[in-house]
């Protein structure tokens, strides 16, 4: 069975500012409307070219997620990996290709296509778009490489950023192997969004749906050990997140929330916190995004203040 690639048009600012950073973990590929996109699966290989006349692939990233956000929260998620310098310039560039007026301060919705791993190719390395490519083509087009001007297509690649893009166990080392999908490396941003469409953009412990007074809290730090996965996170209302990063509160492994009575003690309050003690709290419908039970053990022994 096929990969399939998408070839999608690019903002011209987006690319030149990114390709500034090639450090980057992750991007976001913003559309300026909220559409869903479904055209790659997680490890499928998502690549940009430039507005005509200039017809050429000039990088990608392995697809990793796709959702649509209030632009703020992506701002928030992403910072410059939106491909802009500032929030301001980001709303800019959104009322541009909306056509709306600059001055609109609308919560715009915008797809976000999260790609790991991207790379930016030097201008000698820029591939020409295939032969059926159309310059009507505004958005993508979609290839796989069960057809010959796919598997072209993704040589082409394998021969320019096979460094990039290369897991040991994804790509053999006679040529460039047949094509498989690469793990996505899930940076903070892709933690931040994945998590909060897991627990369905609602507070595990009180079901706030309020979605710019939620965050997605890592049960175990990153720096810590802790790995941006979804099952290493829960959505928390934002003074939740404070206190179970400050071992105020914990989740135990059966899944309930355990006040810690330091919160009385210090602050001689908290009658609003102690009324979550000893219940349950939301779970993702996905078991493999469930709190994984050795993140909360650790949270329990080494960060929950009793």
């Amino acid at each position: 069975m096929g990969v399939s690639l998408v070839v999608a048009v690019t903002d011209g600012d987006w690319f030149e500012f990114l390709r500034q950073s090639p450090q980057l973990a992750e991007v976001n590929f913003w559309a300026p409307s909220s559409a869903n996109f479904r055209a790659l699966a997680p490890g499928e290989l998502f690549l940009f070219k430039l507005h005509s006349p200039r017809n050429f692939i000039v990088g990608g990233g392995i697809y990793t997620y796709s959702n649509t956000l209030p632009w703020s929260l992506a701002w928030e998620a992403f910072g410059e990996a939106n491909g802009a310098p500032s929030a301001e310039e980001m709303r800019r560039r959104i009322a541009k290709y909306r056509r709306a007026d600059p001055e609109d301060r609308s919560a715009f919705t915008i797809g976000c296509r999260i790609l790991s791993q991207p790379f930016f190719l030097d201008e000698s390395h820029w591939i020409p778009v295939p032969a059926s490519w159309s310059p009507n083509i505004v958005s993508f087009k979609t290839y796989t490489t069960d057809t010959m001007e796919g598997r072209d297509l993704w040589n082409e690649i394998m021969a320019r950023r096979l460094d990039a893009i290369r897991r040991e166990e994804a790509v053999p080392a006679e040529r460039y192997g047949n094509p498989v999908l690469v793990r996505p490396r899930l940076g903070q941003g892709a933690f931040r969004v994945m998590v909060t469409d897991s627990y369905e953009r609602r507070c595990a412990m009180t079901s706030e749906r309020t979605l710019p007074a939620l965050e997605a809290a890592h049960i175990r730090p990153y720096s810590d050990g802790g790995e941006h996965a979804p099952s290493n996170g829960l959505l928390l209302r934002r003074d939740l997140h404070a206190l179970f990063d400050g071992g105020y509160m914990t989740v135990t492994p059966e899944l309930k929330v355990e006040v810690s009575t330091r919160i009385r003690e210090e602050f001689e309050n908290g009658k609003h916190y102690y009324a979550l003690h000893g219940q349950s709290i939301l779970v993702p419908k996905e078991a493999a995004h469930r709190p994984d039970r050795a993140s909360l053990d650790w949270h329990n022994e080494k960060r929950f203040r009793p």
